[in-house]
């Protein structure tokens, strides 16, 4: 493995390993004494920068190309190809939006886009193309969010997503909770992040502090897709979690290359149940522009779902979803889909 960030044993310095992310490809591969790949990266990232924490770059395996983790972090000139049926907006986030930041797709629930920051950029990311600068619900005080919040009783769960809401300093995070507190009509709060497993330093005390304190039922929805993304700073940082009551949901990608065998898979749940997360959902990937060479064909996907039916408890086989613009809810893959 390659060596970790210096301050990695520093846990409540999260900020510094923010700043110190890895954002040349060139620089990884050569970590990784993989430099001939170099050749391989488009002039641009392809439009889409290169975004990877030291501590994820630290379970990458050098002189691997295949390596799983590399391949969702590097950029390469299979995303400048042009592919039928991959879009810009592959989800219908844009004809969602209701209010700046707010996207309303499903019954009850609205999901806030509190930053376009990440501390990684996933090759494969649904919301590359995502107009960030025009839909941070972070303007303004999180004004118009709000106000369309306390508008829509029906609404009881609000979700913080992005880019990545754990991205926002503790103190801002703080702002839109005590902000949302008058909301009675909220029950429950849902934080779908990639921090915990890409920089677990950011679990730190005030931000369980934060947690913690809040009067709702907290459940968090974290990404992992493979095994060795979940190394033993990950299991300290949910243990963490789950001694604040939080409660713990894996979403994951189905991808050519990474995680499109049964081992991987099951792998996967296994290791998840270890560190406390239940594995929720394995999703199809999303046909967004560049993301072509990571697609798992149909068939494939429910003939591996089946053989890690076959192999795992219920409990520990996530369900196999398509997002489909315009459904009230994640559709189970069919392959009429």
């Amino acid at each position: 493995m390659i060596p970790a960030s210096p301050h990695s044993a520093q846990p409540e310095d999260w900020r510094r390993q923010y700043r110190e992310l890895i954002t040349d490809p060139r620089e990884l591969l050569s970590l990784l004494g993989l430099d001939a790949l170099a050749a391989r990266i488009p002039d641009d990232a392809a439009g889409f920068p290169m975004r990877v924490t030291r501590a994820f770059a630290a379970r990458m395996r050098p002189g691997d190309a295949n390596d799983p983790l590399l391949r969702q972090v590097l950029p390469l000139d299979e995303e400048t190809l042009a592919a039928p049926g991959f879009d810009l907006d592959a989800v219908g986030d844009l004809a969602a939006r209701d209010a700046r930041g707010v996207l309303h797709k499903y019954e009850g629930r609205a999901l806030l886009i509190a930053t376009g920051s990440c501390a990684i950029n996933c090759r494969y990311c649904f919301r590359r193309h995502f107009p960030y600068g025009d839909e941070a619900a972070a303007a303004n005080g999180w004004r118009e969010s709000l106000n369309w919040l306390r508008q829509h009783p029906d609404i009881h769960e609000v979700l913080l997503s992005g880019g990545d809401p754990l991205a926002l300093s503790t103190r801002k995070l703080a702002e839109l909770t005590d902000a949302l507190r008058p909301v009675d009509h909220i029950r429950r709060l849902r934080i779908h992040s990639r921090l915990p497993v890409v920089l677990p330093a950011r679990i730190d005390a005030t931000f369980l502090d934060l947690i913690g304190a809040l009067p709702w039922p907290v459940v968090m929805v974290i990404h992992a897709n493979h095994s060795q993304e979940l190394a033993s700073d990950v299991a300290a940082a949910c243990a963490a979690l789950s001694r604040q009551g939080v409660r713990l949901y894996n979403q994951s990608v189905l991808l050519r290359g990474v995680n499109d065998n049964i081992d991987a898979l099951a792998n996967l749940s296994e290791r998840l149940f270890e560190i406390g997360v239940h594995p929720y959902y394995l999703h199809q990937l999303d046909r967004v522009a560049g993301t072509a060479h990571f697609e798992v064909e149909d068939h494939r996907a429910l003939a591996l779902h089946e053989a890690l039916r076959d192999r795992l408890p219920g409990y520990l086989v996530p369900k196999l979803v398509r997002e489909v613009q315009g459904a009230p809810a994640k559709m189970p893959l069919r392959v009429d889909n």
